[in-house]
C-alpha cells in the first residue's frame, strides 16, 4: 500500500471541448492550442482574464514554448505548467491543476494538448525524439515508434498466446464506434476483421491498422472549483483518483507491464469503487498491445488474460460490455494533442455530450495514459477516474 494520497474533493472539471482533427496542416501547433482556448472560453461562457491557470501539452509547439503562448494569446496568469510526457500528459495535466484548484494557486485552469502534422514535422520529431534515439536507435534506421512496438507485441504473443486476431478485436470494435463519432479520421470507413488481418505488414507482426497515425488538432477541459462549476451552471464531473508512474518495472528486459500494475488497488480505494463499476474506459492506443497492457494492469483482467478478455467482451459503445474508446481512440481518429483524446472523450461520455455513440447511462469513467516509449519499453503510466455530479 502506498503512502495516503490527498483526496481531490471540491475540484471539478468541465467544458470538454475538441479543435477538429486533420491529417496535415500548413497550420503551427499555436494556432490549434489557440483556437481550443477560444473554444473553450465560449462553451463555460467566461471572459477570457478569467483563466489564470495553463497547462499546455505538444509535441510539435517547439521552438516556442507555452510561455510565449501566454504572450501571444493575451493571457495573464497565476500558474503556468508544460506537461511533456508523451501519451500520459492529459492525465497527469488533470492531476496537477486539481492540485492547483485545491491549493488556491489558480481558480481556473485551461488544459490543452494541441499538435501540428505534416511530413517534416513528423520526421523532426522522429529524429530529435531524444537523444537516447539520436545516439543509439536512429543511427542504425529503427527510427519511430514502429520498431520499438514490434519487439513489445511480438514479446507479448511470445509470453501469452496472443494471435493477431485477438488485436484485431480492439481496432475493429474502436473503427465501429469511430463510425459513430463524427470526428474521427477514419469514421466514414469500416473496418473487418478480415480486412484488419489482410493489410500491408509494417514492422514485424504490425500491420497497417495497428498503426496510429499523428495528424494536427488539439483537445482541452477546464479545471476549477465546485463552487465555481455551480456559478457557471454548467455541468460538471469530479475527479475521484488518478495516480503516476514512472520506469516501472525497469528489471524486465522488454515491456510486458506497465505502471498501472503498481497503483490500481490504491486508485480503486481512492475512488470508492472497483473496475466493476466504471461505464465506460478509454485507453492510450497508439498500438493495441499497449490497449492490453492497461486492461491487465488497470484489473479488467487478470495479467495475460487480455487476449482472452477482448474476445468475449464486448467493446463497442453499444455493445453491452465495456464501452471501450468510444469515440475510435487514436486508432480510428488519429494522434494529437498527447493524450488529451481520451481524457475529453470520458468527460463527453459521463456528461452525456457524445451524440451518436453516447454510452447509455454513462456516470463513472476511467481514463489512461501511456507515454515516452524508449527502445524497449514506455516510461509513463497513467489514470483517472472521473463521476459525473448530480
Amino acid at each position: 500500500m502506498s503512502p495516503k494520497v490527498l483526496d481531490y474533493s471540491g475540484v471539478a472539471v468541465i467544458a470538454p471541448v475538441t479543435v477538429p482533427y486533420e491529417r496535415s496542416s500548413t497550420r503551427g501547433a499555436d494556432w490549434f492550442i489557440g483556437s481550443a482556448l477560444r473554444k473553450l472560453i465560449v462553451e463555460a461562457g467566461l471572459q477570457k482574464q478569467a483563466i489564470d491557470g495553463l497547462s499546455i501539452s505538444s509535441f510539435t509547439l517547439a521552438p516556442d514554448s507555452p510561455v510565449s503562448l501566454v504572450e501571444n494569446l493575451g493571457l495573464r496568469l497565476r500558474w503556468l505548467e508544460q506537461v511533456s510526457v508523451g501519451g500520459a500528459s492529459g492525465v497527469v495535466a488533470l492531476r496537477k491543476a486539481a492540485r492547483a484548484i485545491q491549493s488556491g494557486d489558480a481558480e481556473i485552469v485551461a488544459c490543452i494538448g494541441g499538435d501540428t502534422a505534416n511530413p517534416q514535422s513528423f520526421a523532426h520529431l522522429v529524429s530529435n525524439f531524444s537523444e537516447f534515439s539520436n545516439a543509439a536507435v536512429y543511427p542504425y534506421g529503427a527510427a519511430g515508434p514502429n520498431a520499438p512496438f514490434s519487439l513489445i507485441t511480438q514479446h507479448y504473443m511470445d509470453v501469452h498466446g496472443a494471435t493477431r486476431a485477438d488485436f484485431g478485436q480492439i481496432a475493429v470494435s474502436q473503427r465501429y464506434n469511430a463510425n459513430y463519432y463524427p470526428g474521427a479520421l477514419f469514421g466514414n470507413k469500416t473496418l473487418s476483421i478480415n480486412e484488419y488481418l489482410d493489410a500491408r505488414k509494417i514492422a514485424g507482426p504490425l500491420h497497417l491498422y495497428d498503426c496510429v497515425m499523428p495528424c494536427a488538432g488539439a483537445d482541452g477541459y477546464l479545471v476549477t472549483s465546485v463552487e465555481r462549476a455551480k456559478a457557471l451552471g454548467l455541468p460538471f464531473a469530479e475527479l475521484l483518483a488518478a495516480d503516476e508512474r514512472y520506469n516501472s518495472f525497469s528489471e524486465d528486459a522488454i515491456q510486458i507491464k506497465g505502471g498501472w500494475c503498481e497503483f490500481k488497488d490504491d486508485l480503486y480505494d481512492q475512488a470508492g469503487i472497483g473496475p466493476e463499476a466504471i461505464d465506460c474506459l478509454q485507453t492510450y492506443d497508439d498500438y493495441p498491445v499497449i490497449v492490453m497492457h492497461q486492461l491487465e494492469g488497470l484489473g479488467f483482467c487478470p495479467l495475460g488474460e487480455a487476449a482472452r478478455w477482448v474476445n468475449s467482451t464486448a467493446l463497442t459503445f453499444d455493445g453491452g460490455g465495456l464501452p471501450h474508446n468510444t469515440n475510435g481512440g487514436q486508432l480510428s481518429v488519429g494522434q494529437a494533442g498527447c493524450g488529451f483524446l481520451g481524457v475529453v472523450e470520458t468527460l463527453r461520455q459521463i456528461l452525456q455530450r457524445s451524440g451518436a455513440n453516447q454510452v447509455a447511462n454513462a456516470k463513472t469513467g476511467l481514463v489512461s495514459g501511456y507515454g515516452m516509449v524508449n527502445y524497449d519499453r514506455g516510461l509513463c503510466s497513467t489514470a483517472a477516474i472521473l463521476k459525473r455530479c448530480a
